[in-house]
């Protein structure tokens, strides 16, 4: 392989291991708001909330109905364009082909749109639980990567896996795990030109948890990193022309959609990496630009 290019563009999560993890200080912000100074006022404000919250709820269960219905049919469609474009029931010209794989294209990118938006559905409701068990985080990014090096290769860019011997088994939930490091290589791939080079890799991680001013006490932790890793760290890194700093914090917002050099490429809700973040907080991780 040649001699890795400089990446611009990286995304990384931290997810910690409960097993080996060690104990951190935490620090709690809080914010209030001075209550009306009439009673009443105060409890038709709280009605009103309270009306407007189950209203929003019921309003994101509808859609999440109506989406959930589309998976199936979708499911098949795209079940007979892969038995298609496999020469199983026939083969095919240049021009069936690339058409084909054309619509193939198009309905694994709704099929995306429509988990993304049953996964924000389900988070905003608060119906997301974690099924954790003790996996092997290699085996799970080899398994996303298996999946995804078709789309990758119809768009001419190259995705390799770097895995780490280091990494121990640990509990998380490989399926929310999926989910999200599926959603950082969409946003790679979306950004990414045609021979351009994807990166996903995996390491251990010292995460420092404790903040403040910098003490020999905390130099002292920084210099014991190595042998006291207390998560894993996945990243996602790539060629393409690189978010502004400006955007590093609220590209993971719900419905932010970052500048893109090509309009086009420029689709979807922006939920991709909001679901992406929530879901990592959800593991008690970070993640970050």
């Amino acid at each position: 392989m040649s001699e890795k290019p400089e990446t611009r563009r990286v995304n990384e999560v931290a997810l910690e291991a409960p097993e080996t993890s060690a104990a951190g200080d935490i620090s709690w912000i809080e914010a209030g708001l001075d209550h009306p100074s009439n009673p009443q006022d105060y409890q038709r404000l709280v009605k009103a909330y309270g009306r407007l919250e189950e209203e929003n709820r019921r309003r994101t269960v509808a859609l999440a109905t109506a989406a959930h219905e589309l998976k199936t049919p979708l499911s098949i469609m795209t079940g007979y364009m892969e038995l298609l474009l496999g020469d199983k029931l026939g083969a095919l010209n240049e021009r069936q082909r690339r058409v084909l794989t054309d619509m193939r294209e198009n309905g694994v990118r709704l099929q995306q749109f429509i988990q993304d938006f049953l996964t924000y559905s389900a988070l905003d409701t608060g119906n997301v639980r974690l099924r954790c068990e003790v996996a092997d985080l290699n085996a799970v990014l080899q398994e996303v990567c298996s999946f995804w090096l078709q789309r990758f290769q119809d768009h001419h860019v190259a995705l390799y896996v770097l895995p780490s011997e280091k990494l121990k088994p640990f509990s998380f939930d490989s399926f929310k795990l999926q989910h999200i490091i599926s959603n950082l290589l969409d946003n790679a791939l979306k950004f990414s030109s045609s021979g351009g080079t994807v990166w996903l890799s995996a390491e251990p991680y010292h995460w420092e948890r404790r903040s403040g001013k910098p003490s020999r006490v905390a130099n002292d932790r920084r210099k014991r990193a190595e042998w006291s890793t207390n998560a894993a760290r996945v990243t996602v890194s790539d060629t393409g022309p690189g978010l502004a700093p400006e955007f590093h914090s609220e590209i993971f917002d719900d419905f932010c959609k970052g500048p893109s050099p090509n309009d086009h490429k420029s689709q979807g809700m922006g939920l991709g990496l909001a679901i992406a973040r929530r879901l990592v907080l959800a593991h008690g991780g970070k993640i970050w630009v």
